[in-house]
């Protein structure tokens, strides 16, 4: 029987967050381990057949978007991955559910993520607000390098990945993509002026 709820099926009701025992138990980072026996291509090529949507209002395709990166001897130029957690919509919570209750899944995604595109340092951008988010995020991040799943060689493979949280003062702007690239780099929350775009190489 297929699952109703894939992102929330196994959130306790009390609000406590799975522990990497607790999601491997459920079958957490069996879809990573999956991707690090496939080429980088080939889980871009299966994240567009799959038609997973992404989580903004804009339900992008999540591989399209992978897509856009240019992949070409993958791992020749330096990557960044950046995932945006900062959440300034008024009442939008969609994120805070996933990182308070399963912050692994946001972690595996974002190792897929990163595998896939070539990039071996991750941000996760966070507003300052989100204090018991950014502990609960930080002891998964030390729980998952801890375990081998971050790191020199993620899950004994020829990958290295480190992941960091950002918490940053935050602005309504920074949930635009370049804007928040700004801030994570220290810079005034402005959009930046396109091209070159966040997949290109020269931005």
């Amino acid at each position: 029987m297929p699952m109703t709820r894939p992102l929330t099926e196994h959130l306790h009701p009390d609000g406590r967050p799975l522990g990497l025992h607790e999601y491997r138990a459920v079958g957490g980072y069996r879809a990573l381990r999956k991707a690090l026996n496939m080429a980088p291509g080939e889980v871009i090529k299966a994240v567009q057949e799959s038609k997973l949507m992404g989580r903004g209002g804009a339900g992008f395709p999540a591989g399209r978007k992978w897509g856009f990166v240019d992949t070409t001897d993958v791992w020749a130029r330096a990557r960044f991955l950046a995932a945006n957690a900062d959440e300034m919509e008024p009442g939008a919570f969609k994120d805070r559910v996933i990182m308070q209750g399963n912050p692994h899944a946001l972690l595996e995604g974002m190792a897929i993520a990163a595998y896939a595109i070539g990039a071996e340092t991750a941000y996760l951008f966070l507003r300052a607000e989100y204090g018991s988010t950014a502990r609960i995020m930080r002891q998964a991040i030390a729980e998952a390098r801890e375990a081998g799943i971050i790191g020199p060689r993620v899950m004994g493979k020829d990958f290295a990945l480190d992941i960091r949280l950002h918490v940053s003062a935050g602005r309504y702007i920074c949930g635009e993509a370049s804007a928040m690239l700004n801030a994570l780099e220290g810079e005034r929350p402005v959009p930046r002026h396109k091209p070159p775009h966040q997949t290109s190489s020269r931005s």
